[in-house]
């Protein structure tokens, strides 16, 4: 019996002997390294995963910005990143578990279309962190919403466009209507009505943001009404756009990001949301342990939209009144409708046809 307590006893001595020194090796200094005092990570530790919508990561627009943002993350940060394809609605939630299962830190989820597939994950791993691009209507705690004010770029591109045309039409062609995407019509409507009152804006629904025919088809249709100038905020859709734009030999305007390479000689500006900055910055949080809940707003005067730095195409008096247009925004002088309600009370509620 007592040889027994001994044994167990020199069991136990033997056991916070090998504790200590694993607190005291080089585990100690890996662990403090991948801590920190301010609960950062080790990179390597960090998976963040993307899930696009039905336009696909080589949208030319905002699934491809989004994924270049986090390759950057990649590359600058060293955190593990990858992105799931949407071909479908019916292919977010799996995506979206496929992430979860393979216990990525964060999940990106791009595009209001993929809000009631994050809200329900969400709800059902409120562990698991997300964020969700252009939706402000997830009120979790494991939720951030990035949202921006595409209003305001789109501002600056009815400005470059009243300015541009010959005609005195332009044209507008949007992905699909909802809260969210009408910012660009109101913005864009709203900087071409400020610049030119008489201006005449054909407004086009392609109600798909991967249909390059119907883009396409819509600029075209709207080339024979007389506009030779042609913002498009339609992802996969646009670039049909953008084609159609190339064929007639008028201006383009792109939206995102900077769309210039595209078509160098159609392309007269583009309206860019930084989805790219916000991608990033939501990694960099995971990985120093500050990301939270709740909306991240990104506008004019904070570098999250802006009008594209590529200004080949644009003249010395457009590029002037796009600036000073640009510091009225920040400085409040102008005020950017950027709901149904702000928009009507200024310009009719006739204005803008794709409610």
């Amino acid at each position: 019996m007592k040889k027994s307590r001994i044994t167990k006893l020199v069991a136990l001595l033997l056991v916070l002997v090998m504790g200590l020194t694993a607190c005291g090796g080089n585990g100690g200094s890996n662990n403090a390294a991948a801590g920190g005092a301010d609960g950062a990570k080790n990179p390597a530790d960090i998976k963040i995963g993307m899930v696009t919508d039905v336009g696909g990561v080589n949208d030319g627009s905002f699934n491809q910005t989004s994924w270049e943002g986090l390759q950057r993350a990649g590359k600058e940060l060293g955190v593990t990143v990858k992105y799931l394809e949407s071909k479908g609605d019916s292919d977010y939630t799996p995506n979206i578990e496929t992430f979860v299962d393979e216990g990525y830190d964060l999940i990106i989820c791009v595009g209001y279309m993929l809000a009631d597939a994050t809200r329900a994950a969400a709800e059902a791993y409120p562990d698991q962190k997300f964020a969700i691009i252009d939706d402000a209507s997830i009120d979790l705690p494991n939720v951030t919403c990035l949202m921006f004010e595409q209003a305001e770029a789109s501002y600056l591109a009815g400005v470059a466009a009243a300015m541009a045309t010959k005609s005195n039409t332009i044209g507008f062609v949007i992905g699909m209507v909802s809260e969210t995407m009408n910012q660009f019509g109101y913005g864009y409507i709203a900087g071409a009505k400020d610049t030119n009152p008489d201006i005449k804006v054909l407004q086009y629904n392609a109600n798909s943001f991967a249909d390059a025919a119907a883009g396409k088809a819509a600029a075209t249709a709207m080339v024979t009404d007389g506009a030779d100038v042609i913002f498009q905020a339609a992802g996969g859709s646009g670039l049909g756009a953008i084609e159609g734009c190339v064929e007639n030999k008028i201006w383009a305007i792109g939206v995102d990001t900077d769309q210039s390479s595209i078509a160098p000689d159609t392309i007269l500006t583009s309206a860019m949301k930084r989805v790219d900055n916000a991608c990033y910055d939501a990694a960099k949080a995971v990985l120093d342990g500050t990301l939270t809940g709740g909306v991240k707003n990104y506008g004019l005067a904070t570098a999250g939209v802006d009008i594209a730095p590529t200004t080949t195409n644009l003249t010395p008096e457009i590029i002037e009144k796009i600036e000073q247009a640009k510091q009225d925004i920040i400085n409040g002088k102008i005020d950017v409708p950027s709901t149904k309600a702000e928009f009507d009370a200024k310009y009719g509620d006739a204005a803008y046809e794709l409610d």
